[in-house]
């Protein structure tokens, strides 16, 4: 558990350490932004990796549980990490979703913690995916008071306004997302994740 604890400070830390602009600045000027960049990617590579390990040793040992939840959690679960990758796609894609979503990362992040939370009751999950949830709602804030400091138009959404680029765009992030979710939840989660998402599976 400590394991996974100290990744999650080391990489959730070191994203969180991105939305001070001004001491990020700081460091930058102190030591260059190529070393701030590298110190950056190993740091984040390094939490990653521990978080991987410490989950893996958590669950080796027992999972602690504070509650069970129902199995329909279950299956909104599933649909709901349909939306994040469907989100998570449209980052690439200009159009409609990306503009309605302003982060569409963020929000990708926020939908997958949020239905990982509620089909899972143990205490090493309840941490790991509150974590990134927590993460990401205050990135969003502060990317949000960022874009109002700088004095740019927002919509009601908070984010900067963007002319939606049609809806090719979208009927393609659609597909990608969902053809990307069902291969993932399908095939690659019990392969690379060791529990099996998809209804039916053991």
């Amino acid at each position: 558990m400590l394991i996974l604890i100290l990744g999650l400070v080391l990489f959730l830390g070191t994203h969180s350490f991105s939305m001070l602009r001004a001491r990020r600045a700081g460091l930058i000027g102190e030591v260059g932004e190529g070393r701030y960049k590298l110190g950056y990617t190993l740091l984040s590579l390094a939490g990653l990796v521990l978080i991987g390990y410490g989950f893996g040793l958590y669950r080796q040992e027992g999972y602690i549980t504070l509650w069970n939840p129902p199995v329909w959690t279950r299956h909104l679960s599933l649909l709901l990490t349909v939306l994040a990758f469907i989100v998570l796609a449209s980052a690439y894609l200009p159009g409609r979703i990306r503009s309605f979503a302003k982060h569409p990362m963020l929000l990708a992040v926020k939908i997958w913690a949020t239905a990982h939370l509620l089909a899972n009751g143990d205490l090493g999950s309840i941490l790991l995916f509150g974590g990134f949830l927590a993460w990401a709602v205050i990135a969003r804030i502060s990317a949000k008071r960022r874009a109002l400091t700088a004095g740019q138009v927002v919509s009601q959404h908070g984010g900067e306004v963007a002319a939606p680029a049609g809806w090719r765009n979208d009927a393609i992030a659609i597909v990608v997302g969902t053809v990307v979710w069902f291969a993932f939840a399908r095939y690659l989660h019990p392969l690379l994740i060791g529990v099996a998402a998809w209804p039916g599976q053991a």
